[in-house]
């Protein structure tokens, strides 16, 4: 049994994403911010994709929300289904999420990946590990173990969204939704509308926030979040950057720090969908203020930094994903990490947009959760 990369290194020739590694399918010229730029579509036919991550090898891998994952070659080609993935309890806004690979990938072929773990009581975000192989022609997970599961089940099919990154230090940070229950989130014994931290092995670190669980469960990091269904580490602030949605307005960029409360549902600079007031209002004692916030809401989900030379005039900015208003959100920030103002891109062009990654040639992928959806990538043109 090889690993994957290794196993790939036999069939296709290592590369880097290049301008040149995909054939396009219908090449579509616009403009960004004054900037010329094409968009080509890498794959389509994809349910309702929702996570995508880069492979050292120039390929990636595309999760879709029913409960597949697959391979993209760095020829562009979709693969069969990757065998081994846990059952998932697909319904709603809930499914196979977000996933992520290991920093010695190459070596141990490791990735980890968030989804909706069917079980007594309903169903609940669960963090799994497991190595990513091939034997011959078909890729496999292999080991696949759960290091983190949400304590309380729900049937709530609403706010179900997660996202799983790497930390430079090697710990992990997992992003979970408040299932539709919003006082979920004030629950400090309650893993659900909070950033949780472990690590790779789903131990608790000794610089949790109360790693003892005498205030706060063992595993959380921060707390009073609704729904971020964007998570990235940010070069620039050193730290994790969150979006989150609100309700009818009261979308979030947060900074989870360890420890802190962001608010919801007792401030918040959104109303409920029936208009109604939500909370005490937008600002209270021991509640921290978003960085950003949209109001009306744009439903942001994927989110990245920009730290690519193809587009040097956005290097720094955070780049979101919307659903409803189906656009590219650039956040203009300064050297510090001040957010300056907003810039709406490819509003309509696309769909809703779910995911925004960075390839290491500086273009800009998208995901598209649609039921036919696509990986689409920006380039310069």
């Amino acid at each position: 049994m090889k690993s994957l990369i290794a196993a790939m290194a036999v069939a296709l020739p290592l590369t880097t994403l290049s301008l040149a590694s995909f054939a396009a399918s219908g090449p579509k010229r616009l403009e960004a911010d004054g900037i010329a730029v094409q968009a080509e579509t890498i794959v389509g036919g994809l349910e309702h994709p929702w996570g995508l991550e880069f492979l050292p090898d120039g390929g990636a891998i595309v999760t879709e929300r029913p409960g597949r994952m697959r391979l993209i070659s760095p020829q562009g080609a979709l693969s069969d289904p990757i065998e081994g993935v846990p059952k998932v309890q697909a319904r709603s806004q809930g499914g196979l999420l977000d996933v992520t690979i290991a920093p010695d990938f190459a070596q141990s072929g490791t990735i980890f990946f968030t989804y909706l773990e069917p079980g007594r009581g309903g169903a609940g975000i669960a963090l799994a590990r497991a190595r990513l192989m091939r034997e011959g022609g078909t890729a496999r997970l292999h080991d696949v173990k759960v290091i983190f599961r949400v304590g309380k089940k729900t049937s709530g099919r609403i706010n179900l969204g997660s996202r799983v990154v790497v930390m430079p230090d090697g710990k992990l940070m997992v992003t979970t939704g408040d299932t539709g229950d919003a006082d979920r989130a004030q629950d400090m014994k309650d893993d659900a509308g909070a950033v949780i931290r472990v690590n790779t092995d789903g131990s608790i670190p000794a610089d949790n926030p109360s790693p003892d669980g005498s205030k706060w469960l063992p595993e959380i990091w921060s707390k009073g979040h609704r729904n971020a269904q964007g998570a990235v580490y940010d070069p620039v602030t050193k730290g994790l950057i969150t979006v989150e949605h609100g309700a009818r307005g009261g979308d979030e960029v947060n900074r989870p720090e360890a420890g802190k409360n962001y608010g919801w549902p007792v401030i918040t600079y959104g109303a409920d969908y029936s208009g109604a007031k939500i909370g005490i209002g937008t600002a209270a004692p021991g509640y921290e203020q978003p960085l950003f916030y949209w109001d009306p809401s744009i439903a942001p989900s994927g989110l990245a930094v920009y730290e690519g030379n193809m587009f040097p005039e956005w290097r720094g900015d955070l780049l979101v994903g919307a659903l409803k208003y189906q656009l590219v959100s650039r956040l203009d920030r300064d050297e510090k990490g001040n957010i300056l103002g907003e810039h709406r891109m490819f509003e309509g062009e696309f769909g809703r947009i779910r995911d925004v990654k960075i390839a290491s040639d500086g273009s800009i992928w998208l995901l598209t959760d649609e039921e036919d959806g696509a990986v689409i990538r920006i380039l310069r043109r």
